[in-house]
């Protein structure tokens, strides 16, 4: 545990043994955090050691769940299955985080009212797609990834899509939580970001 918060942050090693180093990377992490952003109420950091898993192979998974005064919140718990970089656990837990960090950035500006309120869809990146061809995930503004499945591609561009790629698309609440349809792949030039 991470003892110096109010509430200490819980970290479970699951498929992998307990590291004091990674411990201490963890807390500095959730210190900086802390540093810049104000106190962590609660929260919890699991790592998943790299196994056999038929979605992501020997990469590890990192998820962190941070709960922070005024009702805000980090959730990060998506690994980029497709980014072999994650094969190297202090790169996957200082990604994660800094996605944490991106996280609680946007909070931070919507507080402020910095964050301009956009008329249309929202943009957001594609950052996987199935080898099959079948679905994606799109990593939306705040930071989460959400599905998309090929059929929700406008114009039936979905090989046209690439990881990076930037698209427009409407967020719905599908059977299994948040999914992206009427996906639109932007050209370059459209984007003003």
């Amino acid at each position: 545990m991470v003892a110096d918060m109010e509430t200490p942050v819980e970290i479970d090693f699951q498929g992998l043994e307990p590291d004091e180093r990674v411990r201490s990377v963890i807390a500095a992490h959730v210190r900086q955090l802390e540093e810049r952003f104000g106190r962590i109420t609660a929260g919890r950091v699991v790592l998943k050691g790299p196994g056999g898993r038929h979605r992501t192979g020997g990469l590890f998974e990192v998820s962190i769940r941070l709960a922070l005064p005024d009702g805000r919140e980090v959730n990060v718990d998506h690994t980029r299955q497709n980014d072999e970089r994650y094969s190297d656990l202090p790169f996957a837990i200082n990604d994660s985080f800094k996605r944490a960090r991106r996280q609680l950035q946007d909070h931070v500006r919507k507080m402020q009212g910095d964050v301009k309120t956009s008329v249309g869809a929202p943009v957001g990146v594609v950052v996987e797609l199935d080898p099959l061809g079948e679905f994606g995930f799109i990593e939306t503004p705040d930071g989460r990834e959400i599905y998309f499945h090929r059929n929700s591609v406008l114009g039936g561009e979905f090989a046209k899509l690439a990881v990076n790629s930037h698209v427009s698309y409407a967020e719905e609440i599908g059977d299994k939580g948040p999914q992206a349809s009427t996906v639109k792949l932007l050209e370059k030039h459209s984007l003003k970001r």
